[in-house]
C-alpha cells in the first residue's frame, strides 16, 4: 500500500543500489529502490543513474520504489568490457551539455587532454562547452592563443578568473537552466570556481569527486548537485576513465570537426590519413588550414595513445 499515487521524480544521488529521488510533489527527496521486476532479466547496464527521470512509489515508512525509468533524452556512458559481454556504465544521464575547466596557466593546459574529452563528447552526442580558467595569470592575447582553435572550431569558450571575476556572469547563465557534467584534470580551480559562482559548491563537488576516485575498494557514489540559479551539476571525474577501445580506428575522424569535412575529398575510402597520395587531411596539414596540434592528437588517439 502506498501513501500516494505514483509520481514523477529525477534522481539527484545513487549509491550501492539505492536512489536519493527529488519528486516534484515532495518537500523533501525520497531513497528509492527499484522494482524486483525491473531487475529481471540479463543486465546488459545501469538501469537507472543520476539524471534519470523515473515514477516511483511513496511508501508508508518514507522510502521508495522506482516503477519506472523515463526514456533518456542523452548520456554519458562508459563500456566496461565483461567476460559476459560490454556492461554499459551511466555517469549520467540526460546531460544537456559537459563543462570541460582547464587552466590557462598553473598547470598549463593539457590540451590533448582536452582533444580527447571532446572526442569523447562528440561520440556520445553532448553538447561541450570549454571554461579556461586562471585568465588572469597570463595576457589576454596569449589566453586568446592557446584556445583560439577551439573557438575556431565552434566550441563555446569562457575565461573565467576567481581572483577578478572575469568571465563569472557567463558562466552563471550557461549553466543556468540545464544540466551539467563538469570535468577536468587537478588543480584548473573547478572547486574555486563552483565556490564563486555558489558557496559551498566547490566543497560538495569535490567530496564526491575524491568518493569516487578512491578505487574500487570504497563505497563510490554520484550525486548531482542544485543551482541557486536553476539547473543541477554533477562532477564527472570518471570522465578521465572514459575508454576509446569501443571507437574503430576509421570512425575517430567523425569526431574531430576539423577532419570529418576533409575526409570526404581522399583519394581513398581507407586512408590513414598519414601517408597516402591524394589525402585531403594531409593536403590541409601542408596548406596550414589544419593545426598541427589537432592533427597530432588524432594521430595519438588513433594510436590508442593518451
Amino acid at each position: 500500500m502506498t501513501l500516494t499515487p505514483p509520481l514523477t521524480g529525477l534522481i539527484i544521488r545513487a549509491q550501492s543500489g539505492f536512489f536519493t529521488v527529488l519528486g516534484a510533489e515532495l518537500a523533501t527527496p525520497v531513497t528509492c529502490q527499484l522494482r524486483g521486476r525491473l531487475k529481471q532479466g540479463r543486465r546488459e547496464g545501469d538501469l537507472a543513474a543520476i539524471g534519470d527521470q523515473v515514477i516511483f512509489s511513496h511508501l508508508p515508512d518514507g522510502s521508495g520504489v522506482i516503477e519506472e525509468i523515463l526514456p533518456r533524452k542523452s548520456e554519458i556512458i562508459r563500456l566496461d568490457p565483461r567476460p559476459q559481454g560490454e556492461y554499459r556504465q551511466i555517469l549520467l544521464a540526460n546531460p544537456d551539455q559537459a563543462v570541460f575547466v582547464f587552466a590557462c596557466a598553473n598547470p598549463q593546459p593539457k590540451l590533448r587532454m582536452l582533444d580527447r574529452f571532446l572526442v569523447i563528447a562528440e561520440k556520445q552526442n553532448v553538447p561541450a562547452v570549454i571554461v579556461a580558467n586562471k585568465v588572469d595569470l597570463l595576457e589576454k592575447t596569449a589566453a586568446l592563443a592557446l584556445f583560439e582553435i577551439y573557438i575556431s572550431l565552434g566550441y563555446p569558450v569562457i575565461f573565467t578568473s576567481t581572483h577578478t571575476g572575469e568571465g563569472l556572469p557567463e558562466l552563471r547563465q550557461t549553466l543556468s537552466g540545464k544540466l551539467s557534467a563538469l570535468a577536468g584534470p587537478s588543480g584548473v580551480g573547478k572547486s574555486s570556481l563552483m565556490n564563486a559562482l555558489q558557496p559551498g559548491l566547490g566543497i560538495a563537488v569535490g567530496e564526491v569527486s575524491q568518493a569516487m576516485n578512491k578505487g574500487k575498494h570504497t563505497t563510490n557514489f554520484r550525486q548531482l548537485h542544485r543551482l541557486e540559479m536553476g539547473g543541477w551539476v554533477a562532477d564527472a571525474p570518471g570522465w578521465k576513465s572514459l575508454a576509446l577501445w569501443d571507437t574503430e580506428p576509421e570512425e575517430l575522424e567523425a569526431y574531430f570537426p576539423d577532419l570529418r569535412e576533409l575526409v570526404s575529398h581522399c583519394q581513398f575510402s581507407d586512408c590513414s590519413h598519414t601517408h597516402e597520395p591524394g589525402c585531403a587531411v594531409t593536403k590541409a596539414l601542408a596548406a596550414g588550414s589544419l593545426r598541427r596540434e589537432r592533427y597530432e592528437s588524432f594521430l595519438r588517439l588513433r594510436a590508442g595513445q593518451e
